[in-house]
């Protein structure tokens, strides 16, 4: 490393600027490390998705699950839910359940949950429901259910979001994610 001369204004300049960086990039990694638990009376990590939480079409009840979550740091104003099958056969995945304006005081939904309008956005078959797993055959899907507190009290949407929407509308809004993933497959 070539030496550099004492109390040159350009070397300060450049150590207090790398400072600011690490400390930038420190604050960041903290924030993005802030995590909820998620979890489920009806869906077991890792596991698959039992039928009644499955798509009509796939001999399910469309039922969505109850869900459960803690650890929202202080400021959480709302949260927002997503279930995402990343592994659909659609460029982006499939949105299965896309929820927010959530109140911040909520951490629970109960089994086959109703919300208010202004709480359900859109899935990926353009409707403003649950849509259960119902993947075509072959290996399993994956579903991630995300759920985010957000430092915002109302995400604001003259229609439902759609799954997409939601996410870049609450980008630099997250305090704090959780994520319960489970499987579902159907056979041939």
């Amino acid at each position: 490393m070539p030496a550099r001369a004492r109390g040159s204004s350009h070397t300060v300049a450049n150590d207090a600027c790398m400072t600011r960086a690490l400390i930038a990039a420190a604050i960041t990694l903290v924030a993005s490390t802030t995590s909820l638990y998620v979890g489920s009376d009806d869906i077991i990590a890792g596991h698959a998705i039992p039928k009644v939480f499955m798509a009509r079409q796939c001999g399910g009840e469309n039922r969505s699950p109850s869900l459960a979550w803690s650890g929202a740091p202080h400021g959480t104003a709302s949260f927002a839910i997503v279930m995402h099958d990343a592994d659909a056969p659609i460029p982006g995945g499939f949105y299965h359940w896309v929820l927010y304006n959530l109140p911040g005081g909520t951490h629970r939904l109960e089994p086959n949950v109703k919300v208010a309008a202004g709480q359900l956005g859109q899935t990926s078959a353009a409707r403003t429901e649950y849509h259960g797993p119902c993947p075509p055959p072959g290996p399993a899907h994956h579903y991630t259910i995300t759920v985010y507190a957000l430092d915002l009290a109302r995400v604001s949407a003259a229609t439902p979001l759609r799954g997409p929407q939601l996410e870049r509308s609450i980008d630099g809004h997250v305090l704090a994610r959780g994520v319960l993933e489970a499987t579902a497959a159907t056979s041939p």
